[in-house]
C-alpha cells in the first residue's frame, strides 16, 4: 500500500521518465535488449494503468491506455498482426533480444481487450 504522496511520486516519474507516444517504455535503459527501451509489453502496461486507477490517477491511467492501444490498433492495421512488444517511442513492432519478435501473443490481446473494457469510450492516440 502506498501512501498519496508516494503514489504521487511513482505517478510523476511515469509521466516524466516511462511514457511516450506510444505508450509506457519498459525502462529508459537503452541497451539494445528487449525489456529496455524504446519497448514497451502489454503486461506493463496493465499494471501501470490498473495501479494508477487505484491511486486516484485516472487521468494518467487513461493516456497510457489511449496510447497503447493506439499503437497497438495502428501496428495491427498495418500488419495484420498483434505482437509481444512494441516501440512505444515510434510506434512501430517492438525490437531486440535474444529471439525474433514473436505474433499474435495472448497477453496483448488480453490486455487490449481489459483496456477497451475499462475505458469503453477510449479514443486511440
Amino acid at each position: 500500500m502506498a501512501s498519496d504522496k508516494q503514489a504521487q511520486a511513482v505517478a510523476k516519474t511515469t509521466r516524466v521518465q516511462l511514457l511516450a507516444p506510444g505508450g509506457l517504455r519498459t525502462t529508459g535503459n537503452r541497451t539494445g535488449q528487449q525489456w529496455d527501451a524504446p519497448n514497451g509489453w502489454a503486461p506493463l502496461q496493465w499494471i501501470a494503468i490498473a495501479g494508477l486507477g487505484r491511486y486516484d490517477r485516472g487521468d494518467l491511467a487513461r493516456t497510457i491506455a489511449s496510447r497503447w492501444i493506439g499503437t497497438v490498433a495502428r501496428t495491427y492495421s498495418e500488419t495484420g498482426r498483434m505482437l509481444e512488444k512494441y516501440d512505444v517511442e515510434e510506434q512501430l513492432p517492438g525490437g531486440g533480444g535474444e529471439y525474433a519478435l514473436q505474433d499474435g501473443f495472448g497477453w496483448t490481446n488480453g490486455v487490449a481487450s481489459a483496456i477497451l473494457g475499462r475505458f469503453p469510450d477510449l479514443e486511440p492516440n
